[in-house]
Formats: C-alpha cells, sequence, structure tokens
C-alpha cells in the first residue's frame, strides 16, 4: 500500500527533526515544502509532504505516524 502523511510544524528546528525522523523511518519526500504565516498564531508553519510504500491493505485505522 501506498502511506501518504502531510508534516506540519512552527517554523523552528523542531519541524527539521520531525522530517528528518520521518526519512530515518523509510519516508520519502514528495513535493516542494510549503511555507505560510499562521497570522492566529502570529508565527510562520512550514509543511512537507511524505509517502511510503508498505506491505499491508490501508484502512484508516492506521496510524500513518506508527510506519
Amino acid at each position: 500500500m501506498k502511506l501518504y502523511r502531510l508534516l506540519t510544524e512552527d517554523d523552528t528546528s523542531a519541524f527539521c527533526h520531525k522530517v528528518t525522523a520521518a526519512l530515518n523511518k523509510g519516508w520519502e519526500l514528495h513535493g516542494s515544502p510549503s511555507y505560510a504565516f499562521d497570522a492566529g498564531r502570529g508565527v510562520m508553519r512550514c509543511a512537507q509532504a511524505v509517502v511510503k510504500d508498505a506491505p499491508g491493505t490501508y484502512t484508516p485505522e492506521i496510524k500513518l505516524g506508527e510506519q
């Protein structure tokens, strides 16, 4: 099955660590990162899509972060 996640975080090193952790678990970058201002919180936010091929059949109960 093909899995998809959209990783998001404030523009801090935490975002880079989140993406790095996913890459080290076998996820691959998908597309370009996004960067936008969160006016409600007054901070910049980052997003990066990642995909992964995994054995099994997809169900909505799958915990994507544990894959």
